[in-house]
């Protein structure tokens, strides 16, 4: 009995539009020449990915913002449905059966476990972020100098913890990358391991970009860093690397301020509350994407 094929979520493929009419005139012993094996290189899905791969390493060196941080989740999300795309291709899959591929994807599906086993820690942790924060903006509007220092120290734990999660991408790709077979420069299928690499390494990028942005903020760094004592003078802190309106907060001193300042201090807390809960929303749509895409490559085993 032939095995099950696994499912996934539930979306919309977005194939190719059909052949143009200057190919419509060829004979058709010539359009089934490599019917069994990959797409050739002016493939569309395939030259759709190289973009956006390319545009990708282009976002990350723009200016950090939250709405900078889910544009490159819509991004990813976007390469990751490409992908998708191209792994539902007949001959896409042909390619990838043959014993040279097995370890091949073998190792791929392990890169993509741990991609999707990261992002679903990363959905736990930014929402217990949230929660925090949120009780952190009570201890702000009562001025609680020992409720915002325990909140505060809640939130830069979950940082650190955010943090963390970079380091389980050190050695992904590497393993996949040693087990793909020798090809020629120019081969077809080749350029399919190619640019499932580019979807690997930029996966990579983004996620670093994510954790580390939001870990590196000012507003979750410890009181002492960012100058939320109440009854002492210190110095508001900046940290690279963080999210900008994540650093533009400042709740130094707060009882010596008047009352509109708290109000202001008060409103931007709530907006950094918007701003997490879109990055909760993009992230959650990027993983799921994480995971169709893991269903497809396992899918190409199984079916």
């Amino acid at each position: 009995m032939a095995p099950k094929m696994v499912t996934s979520f539930r979306r919309s493929l977005s194939f190719p539009n059909p052949p143009s009419s200057h190919n419509a005139s060829k004979p058709r012993n010539a359009l089934h020449v490599r019917s069994t094996s990959l797409p050739c290189r002016s493939h569309p899905i395939i030259s759709q990915l190289q973009d956006e791969i390319s545009e990708l390493h282009s976002w990350s060196a723009a200016s950090r913002t939250s709405a900078w941080l889910c544009d490159g989740l819509r991004r990813l999300k976007s390469v990751h449905e490409s992908l998708d795309d191209l792994l539902h291709l007949p001959q896409t899959r042909d390619s990838l059966r043959g014993g040279d591929y097995s370890n091949l994807i073998d190792k791929l599906l392990e890169d993509f476990l741990r991609f999707v086993d990261v992002y679903g820690t990363f959905q736990t942790l930014l929402l217990r972020l949230k929660e925090e924060h949120s009780a952190s903006q009570i201890a702000v509007r009562r001025k609680d100098n020992a409720g915002v220092a325990a909140h505060s120290k809640n939130l830069n734990k979950i940082a650190k913890d955010i943090k963390k999660l970079s380091s389980n991408f050190v050695s992904v790709g590497k393993s996949a990358a040693a087990a793909a077979p020798a090809r020629a420069p120019y081969d077809e299928e080749a350029e399919l391991v190619d640019v499932i690499h580019g979807v690997v390494e930029a996966t990579v990028t983004v996620s670093n970009a994510l954790f580390g942005g939001i870990s590196s903020s000012a507003a979750f760094r410890k009181p002492s860093c960012m100058g939320l004592s109440f009854g002492r003078k210190t110095k508001n802190v900046k940290v690279e690397g963080g999210i900008r309106e994540f650093q533009e907060l400042n709740l130094e001193n707060l009882r010596k301020k008047a009352e509109e300042e708290v109000k202001s201090a008060f409103k931007k807390m709530h907006e950094m509350e918007d701003r997490i809960l879109e990055i909760e929303e993009c992230g959650e749509r990027a993983f799921r994407s994480l995971i169709n895409t893991r269903v497809s490559l396992l899918n190409v085993l199984t079916q």
